[in-house]
């Protein structure tokens, strides 16, 4: 699977953004799709997840409330609208894929198989 990721930018604080991760070769099928972020001298971070079987989702306890994770199908894309942006959500931000994701490894970033490229969001105070 090769991941096409877009969106991202610059903002003011309470603004919003959305990303799309689209797929390319084969569809998500299968596949739990994540996205991650990660801030300069930060660990890498998960923000959310959406299973594509089922459409389970989960969240990051930071983006609670303010981030959404959806997916459609026919276009076999995953988006993730950033609504009520904050400074420290400031980041790269990665989508990413596995096909072998379980509860408790939703938040590693090494259990995941495929990574888009990075994009950068600045949201300015």
């Amino acid at each position: 699977v090769q991941l096409q990721a877009s969106g991202g930018g610059l903002v003011q604080a309470g603004g919003s953004l959305r990303f799309s991760c689209a797929a390319s070769g084969r569809t998500f099928s299968g596949y739990t799709v994540g996205w991650f972020r990660q801030a300069p001298g930060k660990e890498r971070e998960f923000v959310a997840g959406i299973r594509w079987n089922g459409g389970s989702t989960y969240y990051g306890d930071s983006v609670k409330g303010r981030f959404t994770i959806s997916k459609d199908l026919a276009k076999r894309t995953v988006y993730l609208q950033m609504n009520s942006l904050k400074p420290e959500d400031t980041a790269v931000y990665f989508c990413a894929a596995g096909s072998r994701i379980i509860l408790s490894t939703l938040g590693d970033a090494p259990s995941y198989d495929y990574w888009g490229q990075g994009t950068q969001v600045t949201v300015s105070s």
